[in-house]
């Protein structure tokens, strides 16, 4: 995969003017950049290269970006967006590149990589009970390095998941019932806008774009530092119990049950996952209680069901996030819907996930599997969010449950059929929910793929609002047309 520069230059000659005269003031921008910010930046012809276009976490997010820039500094990546800008060059943000979108947080020729890793410190502020955090780190590096003040934030329930993804996305936590979601504990963003400046994003300050940002995506600017509220933290009782895929049916009535209580306990959450297509791995069960309580009531509802592995145990809360295993498949992509915890819905799509054609489908990829998660928000996390400023998200202040399905394969060639198997089930899935009236119509971003509008589904007074903000902070819609990746908001 070695690439040169002056191999992107010699096909030049073999594009279209239009091509050509888009890598060519890439290519001038690179070499632009390469003098201005030095080691900063990374061309084909740089060790380096490769491995960095190769970071992003499964092969459906690489790309062979003209160059990658490194920024060490606000200022630099100030500089560097006002030339990029200025040379109508296209480019894209990388914070820990966890998502397998293809291309949202990478970029091929004739596009630069704005890799942001070199933000990676966290600053722990006692006094004022907030941590700033660079955009370029991942939870895992964020939570241990807090950890020795026994203080924590709402972030990825995957220690390898990149911060500034994760936040602008929304950010679902294992302490969201108590706190709200991550982009609602962020006090401050520090941005980089289309024009170069370096602005504050705050409740008193640019509240609008601090709202926006909250669930926005890379549609206002590029944030380098998040303060983040901290809370404190002991050990917790959680871990994982596994089941065989004959459980799923009771499992399904003791998550409704979990669901339906008058009060549920906010230091209670879990995430269940099904592996319909894999009987080793069955059905695994996260459940975290943010106290060291063995066995809290919370969970009484799945105490009598068998199992075949269990976990739980009091440790510290890095510890059980250290459990928590993403897919390792090369290709990779998700799809999320939302809908109102019911019984008989929970039966129908329990059906439609575990017999579904489409199932065989994935099953004849080669490397096929399916993973389906059910996540349980609860009114208190969205109420919480609320108390914090609120978000442009426009959830529903209801219990409901945020199902993703998660689908993997082996060769670039079965992309278009493992995508297409997957949402035809997210469509039966929606369809079910709609007819029984327990419909969602959100779709979690950090779960989305590609393929679904995510930020439609905001609402039309949200919507309108993120278009009004857009054209305030970035008026030339730099962010809308020269970052193509991602989720943008529909004009």
């Amino acid at each position: 995969m070695t690439v040169s520069l002056q191999a992107m230059l010699g096909l030049l000659c073999l594009a279209s003017p239009i091509v050509a005269q888009k890598l060519d003031a890439a290519a001038a921008a690179c070499q632009f950049l390469d003098s201005s910010i030095g080691n900063g930046t990374v061309l084909p012809t740089d060790g380096r290269y490769r491995n960095l276009t190769e970071a992003n976490w499964v092969q459906t997010a690489w790309a062979l970006p003209t160059c990658i820039i490194q920024p060490i500094t606000a200022e630099d990546l100030s500089e560097a967006v006002k030339h990029l800008v200025a040379e109508d060059v296209h480019f894209a943000v990388r914070s820990g590149g966890h998502s397998p979108v293809p291309l949202g947080a990478n970029i091929d020729e004739g596009g630069v990589l704005i890799d942001m890793s070199n933000f990676n410190t966290v600053e722990y502020h006692a006094n004022s009970s907030v941590a700033v955090v660079g955009s370029g780190l991942r939870w895992g590096e964020v939570y241990t390095q807090l950890d020795p003040y026994n203080v924590t934030v709402v972030g990825g329930r995957i220690l390898d998941v990149g911060v500034g993804g994760l936040i602008l996305g929304s950010g679902l936590s294992y302490l969201s019932d108590l706190y709200g979601l991550a982009c609602d504990n962020v006090v401050n963003f520090e941005v980089v806008l289309a024009d170069g400046s370096i602005v504050n994003a705050n409740a008193g300050s640019n509240s609008d774009l601090w709202w926006s940002l909250k669930g926005g995506a890379n549609n206002f600017g590029i944030v380098t530092r998040f303060t983040l509220t901290t809370y404190p933290i002991g050990n917790i009782w959680g871990g994982v119990k596994a089941y065989t895929l004959d459980a799923l049916p009771a499992l399904f009535d003791a998550m409704l049950e979990y669901q339906s209580v008058a009060e549920k306990d906010p230091y209670a959450n879990l995430m269940l996952q099904a592996f319909p297509l894999n009987a080793t791995l069955g059905v695994v069960l996260n459940m975290v209680y943010m106290k060291p309580e063995e066995s809290p009531s919370a969970f009484e509802a799945f105490y009598d069901i068998e199992t075949i592995a269990d976990t739980t145990q009091i440790q510290s809360l890095t510890s059980f996030l250290a459990s928590q295993q993403a897919p390792s498949l090369p290709r990779l992509d998700w799809f999320a819907t939302s809908f109102k915890p019911d019984a008989g819905l929970y039966k129908t799509v329990a059906e439609t996930l575990t017999s579904a054609p489409e199932l065989s489908e994935i099953q004849n990829l080669t490397a096929g599997s399916i993973a389906i998660g059910w996540q349980p928000i609860s009114t208190s996390a969205i109420e919480a969010g609320n108390a914090r400023g609120g978000n442009a998200l426009g959830l529903d202040c209801a219990n409901q449950t945020w199902l993703v399905i998660d689908v993997g394969w082996w060769d670039e060639g079965d992309d278009d059929t493992a995508n297409g198997a997957t949402l035809s089930m997210i469509d039966k899935i929606e369809a079910a929910s709609q007819g029984t009236g327990n419909y969602v119509d959100y779709i979690f971003m950090n779960d989305a793929s590609v393929e679904q509008p995510v930020i439609e589904h905001y609402g039309p007074e949200n919507l309108a609002k993120l278009r009004d903000v857009q054209r305030v902070h970035d008026p030339d819609l730099v962010f809308q047309k020269l970052v193509p990746g991602g989720f943008k908001i529909p004009v």
